[in-house]
């Protein structure tokens, strides 16, 4: 039984594959399918890569400010990372629509505060690059919050508070008038902070006792077949925020089971693969759904072609577009 004790480590040393799982799973899941689908489901909950990606990079934040807590260095790193690709796609977006059917951007302030910040995802819940200015929001606060367990362990139960919130966001009539138009933003953010929780015990290499394998398993078995019942038999007859925060769970053990079964059993072509999804998650979250599917899906081709046909043409580009800016940047920075 000792053999099958769980090195939280794992979650860093497989964090690449992970994510590109997590890629992976969000493809699917934007890929059209209709509802008499016996696979729609399973491809609904695809959306729980978004929630992976927060618990990994809750986990990435605790080993970097641990490293050092400049506040400086903390902010630069992460704008340097994100900031340059969503500019260069946001134009790619906004602009061309400004100048031609003004979807989006309405004017041009619109179009300045859609292109630096996506504020519309604030004003009136546009999704179609969500991701970006809610990774950003909470990288506003998570400084302040890892500062906070430091001073004060008790507050790691804050997460806890953050679920309580996304109740009241959802069924709180003042609350919900005001701020419940970003519900997938506030729903994100218990898993984001519980992923800077994890964070110091991945570091530290706590190994969890081999009965609790047990109990992610059974965990994982009860999340995933709730959420998959919900999302086939009763999808669009209840409030998203609610599978969410069965997502939180599920995901939490999820990854834990895929890090501890990838250190057991991962062949190296499929590991090198994820890795480069992995590496390049962010530029092809950005241009996967706009500038691939969007252009493949008419073709009607059916779920599987378009999903692979998506993957396969997104990849180079985001590797194109990742490398690019590495080199830019790279340039920039250097005296």
């Amino acid at each position: 039984m000792k053999s099958q004790s769980i090195d939280l480590s794992l979650l860093s040393r497989y964090r690449g594959e992970l994510m590109g799982i997590a890629m992976l799973s969000i493809v699917l899941f934007h890929v059209w399918l209709p509802q008499s689908s016996p696979f729609f489901g399973l491809k609904r909950m695809g959306n729980v890569g978004v929630d992976a990606f927060f618990l990994l990079s809750g986990i990435g934040l605790w080993y970097s400010w641990t490293r050092n807590r400049s506040l400086r260095r903390f902010y630069s790193r992460r704008l340097w990372r994100i900031y340059p690709a969503w500019i260069v796609v946001a134009c790619l977006f906004y602009v061309p629509d400004f100048l031609g059917p003004q979807r989006f951007s309405s004017s041009l302030i619109d179009l300045i505060g859609d292109v630096t910040i996506n504020w519309d995802f604030w004003r009136h819940d546009e999704l179609t690059f969500w991701y970006v200015p809610a990774i950003l929001m909470m990288y506003v606060f998570a400084p302040l919050y890892m500062r906070l367990v430091e001073r004060h362990p008790v507050m790691r139960w804050l997460p806890v508070v953050a679920i309580c919130w996304c109740v009241a966001v959802q069924w709180v009539d003042p609350i919900h008038r005001s701020v419940g138009h970003i519900e997938i933003f506030w729903s994100r953010v218990p898993i984001f902070f519980i992923g800077i929780n994890l964070g110091k015990w991945v570091k530290e290499g706590r190994k969890l006792e081999p009965a609790s394998l047990v109990l992610l398993l059974i965990l994982f078995a009860l999340t995933f077949s709730t959420c998959l019942y919900m999302e086939q038999t009763r999808h669009g007859k209840f409030p998203l925020f609610i599978e969410r925060m069965v997502y939180i769970p599920m995901t939490v053990s999820s990854c834990v089971l895929l890090a501890w079964t990838m250190s057991h059993a991962l062949p190296d072509w499929l590991g090198r693969f994820l890795r480069l999804v992995g590496s390049v998650s962010l530029e092809f979250y950005l241009l996967h759904v706009q500038f691939v599917m969007r252009q493949i899906e008419p073709h009607r081709l059916g779920y599987w072609p378009t999903a692979l046909l998506t993957i396969v043409i997104t990849l180079p580009l985001a590797w194109l577009l990742h490398r690019l800016l590495e080199i830019i940047i790279h340039k920039i920075q250097s005296p």
